[in-house]
């Protein structure tokens, strides 16, 4: 049976990660004088907005292919990968909000995470039919 105990450390990290940047989407509004349910308005809410948007979107990749892979794979190498996916997001978060043309890397460093998951998750799903 496995220790699923750094998954679950490592999802608990990413809700933190998510309630940070909703917070400081809100801080934006706030700084910016922009109520809610505008989108647009000053630069860096929209920064913060597509920071959390795409984060967002990242994260419904990476949470079930973390959890496939602990489950049938490795635990200890899904929570790896997810411990990379939030460093890469917040670097990602931080080079957004300084300089959207500098997310680059840290965008290919959450995709990595994510690739080397959906390979370990897949591997170990079929070796089981196999």
């Amino acid at each position: 049976m496995h220790d699923f105990t750094l998954p679950a450390l490592v999802t608990l990290g990413i809700v933190v990660l998510l309630f940070v940047l909703a917070f400081n989407v809100g801080r934006q509004r706030g700084i910016h004088k922009i109520d809610a349910p505008a989108m647009t308005g000053h630069p860096m809410l929209e920064r913060a907005i597509r920071v959390q948007m795409n984060t967002i979107e990242s994260v419904l990749l990476l949470l079930p292919l973390m959890w496939i892979y602990a489950a049938f794979g490795n635990p200890k190498v899904a929570a790896l990968m997810g411990g990379l996916w939030i460093a890469a997001r917040i670097w990602y978060a931080r080079a957004y909000m300084a300089d959207p043309g500098n997310r680059s890397k840290a965008f290919a460093a959450s995709l990595l995470a994510i690739v080397v998951l959906f390979i370990g998750a897949a591997w170990s799903v079929v070796a089981r039919l196999v």
